[in-house]
């Protein structure tokens, strides 16, 4: 059979690489073309585009490169209609494959959409859209199931998280050897992860560091995004309590002893590894204004949304300053407040389900051809 999978950004790549190993274990003959990125490509099949042509953040990014994503469209729907695929799978990314969704709905093409849009947290309304233009959808997170089939009658699949099995199959590396390779002292490391975009990156990582001073005990570590050069970094690395590694993330976080996170996919992660960690976000003003006014989660990061009460300590916007960091970061260092963490993080993994979503997606989608 004939794949084409779309993941717009560097968390959909990591899960569409997964499905992907567990479509050609279920469909050896398997044809796969897709937009994604490395972790998609070192699997096989053919890349299209990457993500990194496709990644902009934020509704003013979105209206600027407004060209650039209508020509990307355009491009995918002409290399659909000459693939000719059995599939489209969507990963996430929902302004782009929503359209490519209703576009290829109208010319019968089956649509599978593996992890949900967040429309349970802003644009409800795409369930319209959804219910018309998605033959089969599969959920990731435990209330998602719940919103869709209680709220709007629509039926999915809840096949449990992939980071689980992103995580378990990981290959350990021991605390010694991490250190020495990335020439790292023995100090605790707490561990950045400012996001995987340029203008969140700018925006959050000067704010992280400007703590590094008050914690001389601890060393702190940038985690590089696969998608940034480290040319980008360079100028934020004056200090020599900060080091840098680009595109290690799993195994920054497994000998972590703290992190500061950007909102996103990274907050779960973080949880996954048992760090304890403080979410971080800061947009341009105009995008957080209408974000506000839109967006009506109690919780921005999934950990506390999961788990539906606060976990994780979250500074948004003017919260996230120098002075409030400090203190919350002091906050998740005191063992009391680690143990208390340690044991929330146990019940979200609970909540989770177990491994084997890559597969269980990859035998639904197979199952429906």
């Amino acid at each position: 059979m004939k794949y084409y999978i779309i993941a717009g950004e560097a968390s959909g790549d990591l899960h569409g690489s997964n499905l992907m190993k567990a479509l050609y274990e279920k469909d050896p003959s398997a044809e796969i073309r897709f937009w994604g990125g490395d972790l998609m490509q070192s699997v096989g099949g053919t890349l299209v585009k990457h993500y990194r042509e496709l990644a902009f953040m934020g509704f003013i990014e979105v209206v600027m490169n407004l060209k650039t994503i209508l020509n990307n469209i355009k491009i995918c729907k002409k290399d659909i209609e000459a693939f000719q695929p059995d599939a489209i799978i969507f990963i996430d990314y929902p302004g782009f494959n929503m359209r490519i969704a209703t576009w290829a709905k109208a010319r019968n093409i089956p649509t599978h959409y593996y992890i949900s849009p967040q429309i349970w947290a802003w644009k409800e309304n795409r369930i319209k859209a959804i219910k018309r233009d998605v033959d089969y959808m599969y959920v990731i997170l435990p209330f998602e199931k719940d919103f869709y089939e209680k709220k709007h009658h629509f039926p999915v699949h809840f096949v449990g998280h992939p980071l689980i099995d992103a995580i378990a199959s990981r290959t350990e590396i021991s605390d010694a050897i991490f250190r020495t390779e990335n020439n790292l002292s023995d100090k605790p490391i707490i561990a950045l992860l400012p996001g995987s975009r340029k203008q969140e990156i700018s925006k959050m990582l000067s704010i992280m560091l400007s703590i590094v001073n008050d914690f001389p005990d601890y060393q702190f570590v940038i985690a590089g995004a696969p998608s940034q050069e480290y040319e980008f970094y360079k100028p934020f690395l004056t200090s020599d309590n900060v080091k840098f590694i680009s595109n290690k993330t799993y195994d920054l976080l497994s000998h972590s002893h703290a992190a500061l996170v950007t909102s996103g996919t990274a907050t779960l992660e973080t949880a996954l590894f048992n760090v304890p960690e403080v979410v971080c976000y800061k947009g341009s003003w105009i995008s957080y204004q209408i974000a506000k006014r839109i967006i009506t989660l109690k919780y921005i990061s999934l950990v506390n949304l999961i788990m539906d009460k606060e976990v994780v300590k979250e500074l948004i916007q003017d919260d996230l300053n120098t002075k409030i960091l400090k203190i919350e970061l002091q906050k998740i260092l005191n063992p009391e407040k680690r143990v208390d963490l340690l044991k929330n993080y146990a019940e979200l993994k609970q909540n989770l389900g177990g491994e084997g979503a890559s597969k269980k997606t990859a035998q639904l989608i197979v199952n429906t051809l």
